[in-house]
């Protein structure tokens, strides 16, 4: 916040009249005023202080200096007060994510699809929140918000995550990140691309960027800055895709499970490796498409239901795919050399006594039976990797497959950037043209009043005996003047983002109108919102 809202006015004025008015025979200090000139707001914002003598004696020179410093309270408190009306609520993201927390806590932290909304709500019951969105996927945890104020809204995010997950905020700020503004846009949009993605490209973040609209909408607090946001992250992602080859080769986490476990296991045994998926959703079925196109033509699925293995039978034809029911899952763990897992189970399916008994595997396949891991929370336990014949590889694995073409990876991230930059540009331009919208509204509010008032008048003189038509015809006539010269400066506050100098010249008319028609308030907009949102948590409390 530019200024602290317990720093009104009047203890402005205070605090000023006190130095000025100090017993002291040698000095006292007082602020000095800030510029008025607009400065455009940053994480380390700080105030420049001058200190000013302030001779306490009752000189012709002392009453000038008060005189002088009752000016600068006026300027420190109008521009205070232009502070707080330009002021606009900031888009902030609070993430975790594979780049820098470990699966043991973001599995902690995962937020089923189901349980969105129910966040989104719990989110903007907080003080200083406005808008908010949930991504939650196996690679990533992160909390997009429309904050009132940077800091409280960081904060009261960050013990929200810390309630939810039982995580300490201690340890949940030692591996988060924070963004904010045009960094949190850019930062969206190259997640929508596949750029922040471990495997370059992959198409599954953009279907969940999807998702995360499709849950939000009508959801009481997916508002219109947040919705636009993923809205247009997924015009960039589609566009990343289209103009780019970034989405060549192994594109999904499922293709890079695969691929990691051939490399595993000897070359010799890729042709008959005993492979077993559980789990036959969307992450499922994509490992089984890509076992099949690197040669598999034979595997187990286990699924709590046959109706989906029998979807995915009858579209590889070719592929013998044998079904079994969850209650033959640890028989099937038994006979399987690789055990490929993605569930939605918020438990582990394996544990060290479930697996510590079952036969082992052959030599020919290394000795050592795999479990792939793509989900989170993880379907196998961290204690079933001291088996000396087992493998366990998770989400976070999937590097080492990933680091092998990073050279190809950092030429199509760039051209990806370029295409993010332009849309990012679009994106803020539209956002800014949204201030104007208050402006809009009041101005209608402002000539609506008077249009009443006049016509309440006019019909007061022209008597009770007028007839209905008679009304609604110098009703009509005055909703009519007023439109037509609401036209032109309505006109004049409403841009599409797509041009740098009309948005200037639209938001110079926003502050002219603003002026002109005394339309500003004293208190700003943000400061309104947020006393009225505690107000509403002490009344629910």
């Amino acid at each position: 916040m530019a200024v602290a809202t317990s720093f009104s006015g009047a203890k402005l004025e205070a605090l000023l009249l006190k130095c000025c008015s100090s017993s002291s025979a040698n000095a006292a200090y007082s602020l000095c005023v800030p510029s008025s000139k607009t400065v455009k707001p940053t994480k380390t914002a700080s105030f420049r202080r001058a200190l000013v003598r302030c001779d306490a004696s009752a000189s012709p020179n002392a009453i000038l200096d008060n005189a002088a410093a009752v000016s600068a309270l006026e300027q420190l408190k109008t521009s205070a007060a232009d502070r707080y009306t330009k002021e606009k609520s900031s888009i902030v993201v609070i993430g975790l994510s594979v780049h820098t927390t470990p699966v043991e806590m973001r599995e902690k932290l995962a937020i089923p699809e189901a349980e969105w909304p129910r966040a989104i709500g719990e989110l903007c019951g907080l003080n200083h929140i406005e808008e908010a969105a949930v991504l939650s996927t196996c690679n990533r945890m992160e909390i997009y918000v429309v904050a009132l104020s940077q800091h409280r809204g960081v904060k009261e995010v960050t013990e929200w995550m810390s309630k939810t997950s039982g995580i300490p905020v201690s340890e949940l700020c030692q591996h988060r990140f924070l963004l904010y503004n045009k960094d949190a846009t850019q930062h969206l949009f190259e997640v929508s691309a596949g750029l922040d993605s471990l495997v370059l490209g992959e198409g599954q973040i953009l279907a969940q960027v999807k998702q995360v609209v499709k849950v939000g909408q009508g959801v009481n607090g997916f508002g219109r800055n947040i919705s636009g946001l993923f809205k247009h992250a997924i015009t960039v992602g589609k566009r990343v895709r289209a103009e780019t080859n970034i989405a060549a080769g192994a594109v999904s986490v499922s293709s890079a499970a695969v691929e990691l476990a051939l490399m595993k296991l000897p070359e010799t045994s890729h042709g008959n490796a005993r492979m077993l998926v559980i789990g036959a959703g969307k992450m499922g079925k994509l490992v089984i498409k890509h076992l099949v196109a690197k040669g598999c033509t034979k595997m187990v699925v286990v699924n709590r239901s046959e109706e989906r293995v029998a979807e995915i039978r009858e579209e590889l034809k070719d592929v013998e795919i044998i079904y079994k029911p969850l209650s033959e899952m640890l028989a099937c763990v038994g006979e399987a050399d690789v055990v490929f897992t993605g569930t939605a189970s918020e438990s582990p399916l394996f544990l060290k006594d479930d697996v510590k008994d079952l036969p082992s595997v052959s030599q020919g396949v290394g000795g050592r039976r795999l479990f792939i891991d793509i989900s989170v929370p993880r379907n196998v336990g961290s204690c079933v990797s001291d088996i000396e014949s087992v493998r366990v590889y998770n989400v976070d694995d999937l590097k080492e497959v990933v680091a092998a073409n990073k050279e190809d990876r950092l030429r199509k991230a760039m051209e990806a950037q370029a295409i993010i930059g332009e849309e990012s540009q679009q994106f803020e331009a539209w956002r800014d043209s949204l201030e104007t919208v208050p402006t809009i509204k009041r101005l209608r509010a402002y000539a609506e009043r008077i249009r009443v008032a006049e016509l309440e008048k006019c019909l007061g003189k022209m008597g009770d005996d007028i007839s209905k038509k008679t009304r609604r015809a110098v009703d009509d006539l005055s909703r009519g003047i007023v439109n037509k010269l609401l036209h032109g400066p309505m006109q004049h506050l409403r841009c599409d983002g797509s041009d740098s100098r009309t948005l200037t010249e639209t938001l110079e008319n926003m502050h002219a109108l603003n002026r002109m028609f005394s339309l500003e308030t004293e208190i700003s907009v943000l400061e309104q919102k947020i006393r009225a949102k505690v107000e509403q948590n002490h009344s629910d409390n």
